[in-house]
């Protein structure tokens, strides 16, 4: 399958935010319940910002992007906070694509490449060690008690 890729631009923010939304839906994430225009301008903000967002698309068709930076603290990492494949896409080895564009003609080969992964993912986990990332750490957390009254925000 033949996948094209271009940089993101302030015009994709609305597509972006779209594809964002079913990613986190899709991973179980919590902030799931944010709004369409929370969306936008967090992703405005990460476009404005060291992050940059590679969109692909396959057969004519949106296929993902893949959303990174330079890592501020260690300029040795390329972290790669988001990747997403569209729904109809999954399968057919278009996430693999994704990642060997990105790795052979975006980013510079002497970095090492980190992404973290929720701990119940395990669609992701298992696509991340099919293309050889291999576990390095993880995080772990004690949730925030439910005060009455307080919605969180």
């Amino acid at each position: 399958m033949i996948i094209q890729h271009r940089f993101a631009t302030t015009e994709d923010i609305p597509f972006l935010a779209r594809m964002n939304r079913a990613l986190v839906e899709d991973e179980g994430h919590r902030n799931r319940v944010q709004s369409d225009a929370w969306l936008e301008q967090r992703m405005r903000a990460f476009l404005a910002g060291d992050y940059r967002t590679v969109l692909f698309e396959a057969e004519g068709k949106p296929a993902g992007y893949a959303l990174h930076t330079i890592h501020r603290e260690h300029p040795d990492t390329v972290h790669l906070r988001k990747i997403f494949v569209e729904r109809g896409m999954r399968r057919r080895g278009v996430g693999s694509e994704m990642m060997r564009i990105l790795r052979e003609e975006i980013w510079p080969a002497d970095k090492r490449i980190a992404v973290g992964v929720l701990s119940g993912n395990r669609a992701a986990i298992a696509f991340y060690e099919s293309i050889g990332f291999t576990p390095y750490a993880i995080e772990m957390e004690i949730p925030a008690r439910k005060i009455p009254g307080n919605t969180g925000k």
